[in-house]
């Protein structure tokens, strides 16, 4: 793991592609092994129910595939599993470390369902409409192009079938706006450096959190690559925004047209 004497991991807003794939892909084959501790430290272990909530609302039709984008050690995964009528889960990620840590907790369950692979959430290696669903937790703020990362995403999601993004946001209400980016800025950084030998990506995260596009503003770009009744739903006392966007039936499309 990294330790604490690099530069903080930040790529710039203005950062080219590549640099700032290579970046996140190595900050998180560093944290791999303590990824999912962090997680319910930071979240007080509501990140799992956030993921639940996230599979009911992408309810893929009955029989279908579902898609974890960026499925880390396949939590996302598992609760479409558990949660809808999907026949089988798609994991993808390309953070090789993450991939191995998700294989093996599939085989402490005996989760045959889940298949895992590698791979790149800007080129992702399926055809037009394979899934039922495509959902993603905590993806979009590492993407190096939003908009043609939800234009994949769009792409291989099936007439009918949904697109949702679980993303972290910064809460409205005042006063706790404030509380909420002082744990945010400082707590998370010292409990990484803490528990996770790494305080350079628990810096990136809040940066990466406020250098991130606004709700209204996701949700504009959802409507942009051609989703349609995109909503949005703020859980965690609104530290979080769940992102629903569904792909027309052929049929509503012709008429629409």
């Amino acid at each position: 793991m990294l330790g604490g004497s690099r530069g903080v991991i930040v790529p710039a807003a203005g950062a080219e592609g590549g640099d700032k794939a290579a970046h996140v892909r190595q900050m998180f084959a560093r944290i791999a092994p303590r990824y999912d501790l962090m997680n319910r430290l930071m979240t007080g272990g509501r990140d799992q129910a956030w993921r639940r909530a996230a599979a009911r609302l992408a309810a893929p039709p009955p029989g279908t595939l579902a898609l974890d984008l960026a499925t880390g050690t396949g939590d996302l995964a598992l609760a479409l599993l558990g949660e809808t009528a999907a026949r089988g889960v798609v994991g993808v990620d390309f953070v090789e470390g993450m991939l191995r840590l998700g294989r093996a907790k599939l085989e402490a369950v005996g989760e045959r369902r889940v298949r895992l692979l590698a791979g790149d959430a800007l080129s992702l290696p399926f055809a037009d409409g394979s899934f039922g669903c495509v959902a993603s937790a905590f993806l979009l703020r590492n993407l190096a192009d939003l908009r043609a990362g939800l234009a994949e995403m769009r792409r291989v999601t099936a007439p009918g079938g949904s697109v949702v993004a679980l993303e972290i946001t910064q809460p409205t209400l005042p006063g706790w706006r404030q509380a909420f980016r002082l744990y945010f800025h400082r707590v998370v950084p010292a409990v990484g450096a803490l528990v996770a030998r790494n305080r350079d990506a628990y810096t990136y995260l809040p940066h990466s959190v406020d250098r991130f596009v606004a709700p209204a503003e996701l949700a504009r770009l959802m409507e942009g690559v051609g989703l349609r009744d995109v909503r949005v739903r703020r859980v965690g006392l609104g530290t979080v925004t769940i992102h629903v966007g569904h792909v027309e039936r052929a049929g509503l499309a012709g008429a629409a047209a």
